[in-house]
């Protein structure tokens, strides 16, 4: 992995390792917006318009952290990969279903995804911590509350 020139005093054998965990991030969280904005735009059934404006609500929010995730990138000397044909060869993430419409089922789907991106960031905290930077566990600490609040809001509407 080429770095770039840094005064950076996180030695870079730990950058190099922090920055290969936040493109990681980089492409789940890229998969994670594109499957929230497919249940915005699939989403039928009487619960319609309150669900497609929060699915897209959940992929706002997500789009403010890929930008986070890719600017920790660079800033610790790495080149953020943010493509979409990198994502998508990237992520870690199950592949959204593309057949369903139900709006339940599409709760259930984003939910699971959510759920699956909150617990690989958690544990991206640790790894953080363990290279000794604590600005990137702060970074994953902010994205994984505000993903457990996001999966709140989604999974709330199928919980009674």
């Amino acid at each position: 992995m080429q770095m770039h020139k840094t005064k950076n005093d996180i030695p870079a054998e730990k950058r190099e390792k922090v920055i290969a965990i936040l493109n990681q991030r980089l492409s789940d969280a890229i998969d994670l917006k594109s499957q929230a904005k497919q249940a915005h735009w699939n989403v039928k059934g009487m619960q319609f318009f309150s669900l497609h404006e929060l699915f897209d609500h959940v992929a706002t929010e997500i789009e403010g952290h890929i930008d986070t995730i890719a600017e920790r990138v660079t800033t610790l000397g790495g080149t953020a990969l943010g493509t979409v044909r990198i994502a998508a060869q990237n992520s870690s993430l199950k592949e959204y279903p593309h057949e369903i419409t139900d709006g339940s089922a599409h709760v259930e789907a984003l939910a699971s995804v959510l759920a699956d991106f909150g617990a690989k960031v958690r544990k991206n905290i640790d790894d953080a911590e363990e290279l000794g930077d604590a600005d990137t566990a702060d970074l994953f600490t902010e994205v994984s509350r505000s993903i457990d609040k996001l999966l709140w809001l989604v999974e709330a509407h199928n919980q009674a």
